[in-house]
């Protein structure tokens, strides 16, 4: 089977797509802990950009590494990909996490987990209506929807959910969510012509070297490097590289909103593994979580076994 069918088969784009999404929900637990582990404070921006920084460059030197040695040859990007390599880097990593750890520090986590949620759906928006990429049927629209009520079952609490709106918060993690949205679609155009393994190896460490200057001008400090913090750094480092590029791989050869509905697992997978891995194991099977995984899933089917596009 050749490699462009083989990675366009409905059931290995489930299998893989579902692997970095496990990897990707793990994060919020892991992330978490390791603020923790680092004495950061929840309020801290600049030490998190500044974490964050060490997290992406680490991620970056593992995928350059990895790619390298299976391709036999140092990935290194061409004179005119560097170009490509900026931009990619400024959508899916730079902008995309400055927005949302300083939105984050001004709004409720209830509200960021919601807002960040529409990732999925604002990709396939983005895709269809801006990059032209594919086309916006109804079976893609009511899936993300029903994909993003899931994800908005899985967060609502009992407090429920205000309607307040600030620009450097709730308008920053939104604006955080549309440069994802954009990293979706700039990653399939670019890696028609280039390894996306080397872009995304590159948009890493170029990113990640830029969120470390923006953490420090900020005054950020990361501080209590022990071998179980320096481990938890570096998983977190591995499962972005991992994560990204075998995204950046099914989005080469498939379409985004094939592939981008199953982001909105990411949140509700993180829900779940939050709940047993900071001690709330009795929360993680409620009815409340078990109806949005629910959700969830259907939203993926409804995308992924309609009628094919003609």
């Amino acid at each position: 089977m050749k490699k462009e069918t083989y990675l366009q088969n409905s059931w290995i784009v489930a299998v893989l797509a579902l692997i970095c999404c496990a990897l990707w929900g793990s994060a919020f637990p892991c992330i978490k802990i390791g603020y923790e582990m680092f004495s950061i404070p929840s309020d801290a921006a600049g030490s998190q950009i500044l974490f964050a920084g060490y997290r992406f460059a680490i991620a970056g030197v593992l995928v350059i590494l990895f790619g390298s040695i299976l391709q036999k040859r140092f990935l290194f990007p061409r004179k005119d990909a560097w170009g490509k390599v900026w931009k990619l880097s400024m959508f899916q990593t730079v902008l995309q996490y400055l927005f949302f750890y300083i939105g984050l520090a001004h709004t409720s986590g209830v509200k960021g987990a919601i807002i960040v949620g529409t990732g999925s759906l604002v990709a396939v928006l983005v895709a269809s209506l801006i990059f032209r990429q594919e086309k916006l049927t109804l079976p893609k629209l009511v899936g993300c929807l029903v994909g993003l009520a899931g994800v908005v079952a899985a967060n609502l609490t009992g407090g429920g959910l205000d309607f307040e709106f600030r620009w450097n918060g709730e308008g920053f993690v939104f604006l955080s969510v549309i440069s994802y949205a954009c990293s979706s679609a700039v990653i399939k155009k670019y890696s028609q012509q280039e390894n996306p393994v080397m872009l995304s190896g590159y948009q890493f460490l170029m990113g990640g070297l830029i969120m470390i200057v923006c953490g420090i001008m900020m005054g950020g400090k990361v501080t209590g490097f022990t071998f179980p913090s320096a481990m938890m750094l570096f998983y977190l480092g591995f499962l972005s590289a991992t994560a990204y590029t075998i995204w950046g791989i099914l989005l080469k050869y498939n379409n985004v909103s094939k592939v981008a509905i199953y982001g909105f697992m990411n949140p509700v997978i993180g829900v779940l593994l939050s709940a047993v891995m900071l001690g709330e194991g009795e929360e993680a099977f409620s009815l409340k979580n078990v109806g949005a995984l629910l959700l969830v899933s259907i939203g993926i089917l409804i995308v992924n076994l309609w009628k094919k596009e003609k």
